[in-house]
This record gives structure tokens, sequence and C-alpha cells, in this order.
């Protein structure tokens, strides 16, 4: 999207890789570790804004989140200020950042908003996205192609309510930001697909499923005693695990919801794609090769 705009994008990937196969041509990638601050400093004097969308989702200790979520927003925040240059950053956090005391991740999170409001002189803004879903998600898409089939396995409370966001409606919330950071500054906004109230899980099985679905809830106890076997193996195994005990904490609170209001009044963006729609565009390839 934002090289249709017109915009001059950089993007900074992992040391050690030449290319990122996932990124379009005409994105200059240029490979820099997180904490880098030296070349972190060169690369922000160059920029006219600085969008941080690095982030870990996965993990068995605080450290698994630490490097991305909390190391990498300071030594950013570093690179601003020793760059000299009043340029604006816009750093993706999340929803969790609003309740740090359920999870390691929540906790990561809220740690690097916090270091973003200690340093006021900077121009920063702060997005909290709730689940983004869309092409190219990985942790999202197996609950939906679930659904998809006729199964909704569900671990929040029967009348749990949740936000949700497509991607490319993200996309377009950080165009929106770009072209008013000013009205957005030392602001933090928690924005969704605009359902007013947010989804029931019958509204997400009616959306993905087209109707026809069966609808089974997971017992708290059986979730929490797969996430401490998950823990015990991963450990074991060395890979980072996305079902935790603080994961099964974040499933199971009573909601998650977002309100556009202030960053449609301070940035006139508007969110496009329901979770309809969203499942529509989702599942229309596999669909049609039938």
């Amino acid at each position: 999207m934002l090289l249709k705009q017109g915009y001059s994008v950089r993007a900074m990937i992992r040391p050690g890789k030449s290319t990122d196969k996932r990124l379009p041509k005409g994105c200059e990638q240029v490979p820099v570790s997180l904490t880098d601050v030296d070349k972190l400093t060169g690369i922000v004097a160059e920029s006219s804004a600085v969008i941080y969308c690095a982030g870990s989702v996965r993990g068995s200790k605080a450290t698994d989140f630490a490097t991305a979520n909390i190391r990498g927003v300071e030594a950013m925040l570093d690179a601003l200020e020793s760059s000299g240059k009043a340029v604006p950053m816009l750093s993706l956090s999340s929803l969790a950042a609003s309740r740090p005391d359920i999870s390691d991740y929540a906790r990561s999170k809220f740690e690097g908003e916090q270091l973003m409001q200690d340093k006021p002189a900077l121009p920063w803004t702060i997005l909290r996205p709730p689940a983004v879903y869309g092409p190219g998600d990985r942790e999202m898409l197996p609950i939906l192609k679930m659904i998809r089939t006729g199964l909704l396995a569900h671990a929040g409370p029967a009348d749990q309510r949740l936000s949700l966001l497509h991607v490319d409606d993200l996309a377009s919330a950080i165009l929106s930001w770009l072209s008013a950071p000013k009205n957005c500054l030392h602001k933090t906004y928690a924005i969704d697909d605009g359902r007013s109230g947010g989804y029931s899980w019958e509204a997400i099985g009616e959306a993905v499923s087209e109707g026809k679905y069966l609808k089974l809830p997971l017992p708290q106890f059986m979730l929490e005693v797969t996430a401490r076997a998950n823990l015990l193996i991963s450990s074991l195994l060395g890979y980072a695990p996305m079902l935790t005990p603080g994961k099964v904490q974040e499933l199971i609170q009573p909601d998650w919801l977002c309100d556009n209001n202030e960053f449609t009044n301070d940035s006139g963006w508007k969110p496009s794609i329901d979770l309809t729609q969203g499942a529509e565009q989702l599942f229309k390839p596999a669909r049609n090769t039938s």
C-alpha cells in the first residue's frame, strides 16, 4: 500500500538475510539488528517516518518477548534521539498491553509502550490492534480454517466479545497516520474493524462458516493442562510455544474491545472490511480451485 501511494519504503530485515521474498519489488531491504542503535540512527536520519512493527508473540518465558517488544523499541527511540531529526514514529503494539498482568507477552508490549511514554520530546504514536487476520497470517488462520470447516472450538466465556481487524485495514490505518502524524502526537489508539461491541462467538461462526458450524466450548482446565505440557515440551525441544499458561489467560478474558472514534477523528481513517468480507476474501481462492 505504501509503495502504491508513492512512498519510498525501506524495510529493515533480520541480519544475515540478503533478501526477504515476502516483500514486494521496489521495497529497499536493509539487514540490521533490532538493537543496533548506530546503524538504526543512520537509517532514521534518512527517513521521514518510522513504523515499528517488529514483534514476538510466541515464547515460554519473559525474555523470549523482550528483544522485539522491549529492547528493539528502546533502541529505535535511542536512534531517533541520536539522529537529531524529529522523525515521527508509529509503534504497532497490541490490545494485550492494556492488561499487562495477565501474560509475559502482554507485559512486554506494555513495557515497550512505557518506554515511549517516557520520551515526551519525541513525536510518537501507538496503535493497539486486536487480533489481526488476513493473507500471510499464521496465528489466526488455523482457527478460521477450523471454523470454515464447521467446527467452532473456543476457549473464552460463552458471552465473550472480541474485536477483530483485517490486515488491509491495519495497513490503511498506517497510511492515514502518515498523512496526519501531528494530530496523533503522543496518543494511543485501540482500533478494530468498526463492529460496535465486537463479535460474539456466534457472530464469528456465522461470518466465517457461512452459518453452518458446531460450537464446541473448550474447558479452561483442559487448556491449562495442555499449556503446561506444551511449556515443558518446548523447554526440552527448544521451540517457542504459542499456547502457554499466559496465553490461556489472554484467551479467557471476558472481552477484548476497541473503539475507533478518536483515531477516526484525528486521522480520518475508517475500516472497510468486516469479518464476513474478510473471510470471503481469505477463503475464496481455495473455494474456486476445489
